[in-house]
């Protein structure tokens, strides 16, 4: 059965690291940069994400909230230097990549899957750790096929149209898909960080929403006669790839009988019908913008107790313990929503993403390597104490002898 599609989208996510020491001026990088500009969120004109997140993590992930109109304005007509140095205070600071319309391509072949990147996101946390997001739609195509294949390839940062038999991508954005890689190494900050916390710098990370046509899913067709589908669009696989389990799980996160989530380390998928209005026009909007921020919150944790574990390992142990505790208080243990499906993707993310596991080992082997410091540091003291016992003793078998002779 050939499945149609109603609405779709997907985000690609791309993950690097920015050293600290460097952030404000990797800040000033991107204000100079023309292509690039800070997005200002705006209580009225935001209100879905403002009422969405608490007051603390909507301080951490969203603080311009706090900025009016006329504070927008004055910030505009400050120097760039100045900006950077502010923008640097804040916890996050988002921006939007603007395409170069220079790059439009003319389009040769008709064989091919067509796309149109919407907009490209940066979102850079102050620790240094950041994301870029290309967030695309299919165009020309209301094939399903499409979809899963569309997300197999362009998961691979590093395209080669001859290890995929018959999937084509092309743009209207770009001359050909090589511009994608000249963009990211535009954007980020090129070091060895990535490597040093095994963050994945071949495949992006997929966010992926699809509603497909109600005659394909509804009260007469049910979900067992497109899981093979499902299974292939939550895991990333390509439409021709062979399904052989039967035990395909899904995720009832939205307590909605035509909408289904797929979460694995790599990906997030949701698929619905169409046979509710609701999966066509509000849904799709919630997902991409209160969950999707949510995500990059979860995995903002992921890489972060990464970064602390290898400060740890770098015996940097006082100051690595003082933002230890402040990400235990500010993040770790904040309520992020009252939404109760918030919560639901908030809590299967924790579980593949294995962060609770990822904490209590950090956690353990910092109480580890504090006992073993303080081992250490109490045997040199022992050392200094031995060596001053002996000097003692040594003057006063010399005083002693000097006595004795005269």
């Amino acid at each position: 059965m050939e499945l149609k599609m109603k609405y779709q989208y997907t985000n690609f996510i791309y993950p690097y690291i920015v050293e600290e020491k460097k952030y404000n001026k990797y800040l000033l990088k991107l204000l100079k940069n023309k292509s690039c500009e800070i997005e200002f969120f705006e209580r009225e004109k935001d209100i879905n994400l403002y009422k969405y997140f608490l007051p603390n993590i909507r301080k951490f992930m969203f603080c311009d909230f706090s900025f009016n109109k006329n504070k927008i304005e004055k910030f505009k007509k400050m120097d760039l230097e100045l900006q950077s140095t502010i923008l640097s205070k804040y916890p996050c600071a988002i921006f939007n990549y603007k395409l170069n319309e220079n790059l439009q391509g003319k389009v040769e072949r008709e064989d091919g899957i067509f796309f149109k990147i919407n907009e490209i996101q940066i979102i850079c946390f102050n620790t240094g750790i950041c994301f870029i997001v290309f967030k695309t739609h299919i165009e020309n195509s209301n094939s399903f096929e499409d979809v899963i294949d569309f997300n197999y390839k362009f998961k691979d940062i590093n395209l080669n149209e001859d290890n995929y038999d018959k999937i084509k991508i092309q743009t209207d954005s770009f001359e050909n898909m090589k511009n994608i890689n000249e963009i990211i190494n535009t954007i980020i900050q090129k070091n060895n960080y990535n490597e040093k916390l095994d963050i994945e710098t071949q495949k992006f990370l997929c966010y992926t929403y699809t509603c497909i046509e109600q005659e394909n899913w509804n009260q007469n067709n049910n979900f067992n006669e497109i899981k093979n589908e499902f299974y292939k669009y939550s895991n990333i696989l390509p439409s021709n790839f062979n399904v052989i389990t039967e035990n395909i799980k899904t995720d009832e996160i939205l307590k909605n009988k035509f909408a289904k989530v797929g979460i694995t380390k790599t990906s997030t998928a949701l698929l619905t019908s169409g046979v509710d209005t609701f999966n066509y026009t509000k849904l799709p909007y919630i997902f991409e913008n209160q969950y999707f921020y949510t995500y990059i919150l979860e995995l903002y944790k992921k890489i972060y107790l990464k970064k602390i574990f290898l400060k740890f390992k770098g015996r940097n142990i006082e100051n690595t313990r003082k933002e230890f505790i402040e990400f235990t208080k500010s993040i770790w243990t904040q309520e992020i929503t009252n939404d109760v499906q918030g919560n639901e993707f908030i809590n299967k993310w924790n579980k593949v993403l294995e962060l609770n596991k990822d904490y209590d080992n950090l956690r353990n082997n910092y109480n580890l390597l504090y006992k073993e410091a303080n081992i250490e540091k109490n045997s040199k003291i022992n050392k200094v104490i031995l060596i001053i016992l002996i000097i003692s003793l040594i003057l006063n078998i010399i005083n002693f002898w000097m006595l004795f002779i005269f």
